[in-house]
């Protein structure tokens, strides 16, 4: 059987139309008494692109409605941005209008105070015997994962695979899925302003002359450098293949989602589609307008149905694979099939408007 992908244009009451798009997937998710974890990303201070709350409250109150117990989480950073521990990551989410006095209930990081409230779960998969994940979310009976849809430069796109497997991952684990990336200097570039020093959470870069240097004994591969340099002279080159990064996030999704059987559903926002991840501290301009929202219970289907509306729309960015235009070297569809071949989701699906 075909995987259902709802879909709802977007229009100017699009706040309104969400309860029916959830209803059509969530319905039968949600039992009376359940918690559960609404995962969203708050957005790095100074990024605009970030899922806003006032498309979030009308899912908060139609899980209210069936009688659920919802609580909005995400997960500590491995970088010294402002969400790497739940005192700044709490702070960064009420800047960006998410608190309790908005969203009318509580929100939760999942990994505890300083990263350390993780739960290891066997998957016994390609990459990892077992995974390392935010606890809270995991103890939850029902998992509604809102995703904001977009570019992002070490997995090609950034969807519900991604905002599942690597947001919910413990920080431990997040540097496990992040082992194979290595950051490179252009020297031409870089003006030497050590705004890379200041995001770097293991001292790895310094200052020299005037450029920056990196100890790639002491990175951990965390990719925040590149997210902080300015003039974009930090970049990305592999001891691996990109394609390692995107098969772990798809096995960390796979272990996050593996008590949610017929207990999860996903929302995928295609709003302000930005080519990088909202982990940036700022946001280039959308490549394509703004298309609606995707609703499934089927995580491999919503993203592959997400990159098809993407990759068909007439934008900034041309070309017939937006993506790989903006990233030549990340072929993105390797989360999709892996998190197809270990039994996620298909990418067979049927796109229903309503």
């Amino acid at each position: 059987m075909r995987a259902k992908v709802y879909f709802q244009r977007i229009c100017a009451d699009l706040a309104d139309k969400l309860p029916e798009l959830f209803d059509l997937v969530a319905g039968s998710v949600i039992k009376s008494g359940d918690s559960v974890a609404i995962k969203l990303h708050f957005g790095e201070p100074g990024n605009k692109a970030y899922l806003k709350p006032h498309l979030v409250r009308p899912i908060v109150d139609a899980v209210q409605t069936l009688g659920g117990r919802p609580f909005l989480t995400d997960a500590n950073t491995l970088y010294k941005g402002g969400r790497s521990d739940s005192k700044t990551h709490l702070e960064s989410a009420k800047l960006h209008g998410y608190s309790k006095e908005t969203m009318g209930v509580d929100i939760v990081i999942a990994d505890g105070l300083d990263g350390h409230f993780v739960e290891n779960a066997p998957v016994n998969l390609n990459h990892f015997k077992e995974v390392s994940l935010a606890k809270a979310a995991i103890d939850a009976d029902c998992l509604i994962a809102l995703s904001h849809f977009k570019g992002h430069d070490c997995t090609g796109f950034g969807g519900a695979i991604k905002n599942v497997g690597m947001g919910l991952g413990s920080r431990a684990g997040k540097q496990q899925m992040h082992a194979d990336v290595v950051p490179r200097v252009d020297t031409a570039k870089c003006t030497g302003d050590g705004r890379c020093v200041k995001w770097c959470p293991t001292e790895a870069i310094s200052i020299v002359n005037k450029k920056a240097q990196i100890d790639l004994s002491r990175c951990i591969g965390c990719a925040e450098c590149v997210a902080a340099c300015l003039p974009g002279a930090i970049g990305i080159s592999w001891a691996g293949t990109p394609d390692s990064i995107q098969e772990k996030m798809a096995e960390y999704a796979c272990g996050a989602l593996q008590k949610k059987r017929g207990k999860a559903a996903f929302f995928n926002f295609l709003l302000d589609i930005s080519p990088n991840c909202d982990c940036y501290p700022r946001n280039d301009a959308p490549i394509v307008p703004d298309i609606g929202v995707l609703a499934s219970t089927d995580i491999v289907a919503i993203d592959r149905a997400s990159v098809d509306l993407v990759n068909s729309s007439e934008g900034r960015v041309k070309g017939h694979d937006k993506f790989r235009t903006i990233y030549p070297d990340i072929d993105w569809s390797t989360q999709i099939k892996h998190a197809q071949k270990i039994g996620l989701g298909s990418q067979d699906h049927e796109l229903i408007e309503v």
